[in-house]
């Protein structure tokens, strides 16, 4: 139960979209720009570092790896103590971490400061799809989740755009670049600071509330089917997405690509996925079905990544655009439907949203230097292995239950009927 201190109903509806602002605004300047300004910085930090193809792929995979160790503790702080205080502290630490990455003069420190910036960074989007939740419930939760997945994909978008052919020329080189990133950060921890006092809920202090408790709550979410299929969907997407995504610009560039062409095809995965997320939540909500939206979507990723290498120019940047049509949407839609899955409660969804933040990165650890290592081999055989684990995760996500209102709908009238007598 959540009581509101001093608001009205109204001042409560306009406050929740100050809320939705800023949790946009922390996707796109925390968990968005920060991570995805590397794959076009990738050239400059092996020329400078003297890196090899495969450590940059394992430099890729640790930027998310981080989350496997903090997703379930990040979710718990956030039940435990409220999602505002986490993101005031989460955002500063991204800032900080973010820019101690540019200290770096090997290898080993690199991967380590990226590790660090991972494991705070991993707490920001728990954080804010569990606010999210929390003010937005009901028919309109896939388009409030959209919204802070938008915030996302913009971040993910301006990363690779601007970083390599005007921050770095502008600043003078990776190490600033991550410097003034950094800084970013840590001001969308300051905003959250002060424009964020009183927006959020309070828990109600009556004997009713009930505390959360890791060792009560833990065993029922690990039984949960639906935390497990969502999970693993969103692990083998996001392994195929974070392999494609970090080897791309070095792929086009090795083609005979510009420096700036190389960026803007990227940029163009992550603007469609910017573009779209809140249509496609839209229609999810609009026609009451989630699951057959996303099916499609992950197919049409799965098959775009595997013709990539085998195309021309041209047809690069068409399948970069339909692929990032469902990015952002597949992230945001699975995870509604696992928050309107059976079992999953406001009081645990934090929990529930750690878990699968723990699964998740598995996928994005693993794929990127696997797949680059088979680039010597031939340059676009790892485009065919991000295609294969990304048809992966079509296979999970068709055992998924469908969530939509329809299907809820159609559920509460058959509950209704009378049972005929036997």
């Amino acid at each position: 139960m959540h009581v509101f201190i001093d608001m009205s109903n109204n001042q409560r509806n306009n406050h929740k979209w100050y809320i939705l602002g800023l949790s946009a605004i922390s996707s796109t300047f925390v968990t968005g720009i920060p991570i995805s300004c590397l794959p076009v910085l990738f050239e400059e930090i092996e020329r400078d570092l003297h890196i090899s193809r495969v450590q940059t792929g394992t430099i890729w995979g640790i930027a998310n790896a981080a989350a496997i160790f903090v997703g379930l503790l990040g979710g718990y702080l956030g039940d435990r103590f409220g999602v505002r205080k986490v993101l005031i502290t989460a955002c500063i630490l991204v800032g900080v971490t973010g820019a101690l990455r540019g200290l770096s003069d090997s290898f080993f420190i690199l991967a380590v400061t990226i590790f660090l910036n991972g494991l705070v960074r991993a707490v920001v989007p728990i954080s804010v799809t569990k606010l999210i939740l929390t003010w937005f419930k009901g028919r309109y939760l896939g388009i409030a989740n959209s919204v802070g997945a938008m915030g996302m994909g913009l971040g993910l978008m301006l990363g690779p755009m601007i970083s390599a052919t005007i921050i770095s020329p502008w600043l003078g080189g990776w190490r600033n670049v991550l410097f003034f990133y950094g800084a970013l950060s840590a001001a969308a921890g300051l905003l959250w600071f002060l424009v964020g006092k009183g927006f959020t809920p309070v828990e109600s202090v009556t004997t009713n509330t009930p505390q959360i408790s890791i060792r009560n709550t833990l065993p029922k979410l690990i039984r949960n089917k639906a935390i497990w299929l969502a999970g693993l969907t969103l692990m083998f997407r996001m392994g195929g997405i974070q392999g494609m995504t970090g080897y791309l610009p070095l792929f086009l560039r090795e083609q005979g690509w510009s420096v700036a062409d190389a960026s803007h095809a990227l940029s163009l995965f992550y603007a469609m996925s910017t573009i779209f997320v809140i249509p496609i939540a839209a229609l999810s909500d609009k026609i009451g079905r989630r699951k057959s939206i996303m099916l499609t979507g992950l197919t049409v990723v799965a098959i775009s990544f595997g013709i990539l290498p085998i195309v021309g120019n041209v047809w690069v940047w068409a399948l970069m655009a339909v692929s990032g049509l469902f990015m952002d949407s597949v992230m945001s839609i699975v995870l509604t439907m696992m928050l309107e899955s059976e079992g999953i409660e406001a009081s645990n969804s934090g929990m529930a949203l750690g878990l699968i933040f723990t699964i998740t990165p598995l996928g994005s650890f693993i794929a990127p230097p696997l797949g680059n290592s088979m680039a010597s081999i031939n340059p676009g055989l790892p485009f065919f292995f991000w295609a294969a684990i990304s048809a992966v995760a079509v296979l999970f996500l068709s055992f998924m239950k469908e969530t939509g209102w329809r299907k809820r709908k159609a559920l509460e009238n058959s509950n209704r009927q009378p049972s005929s007598a036997l």
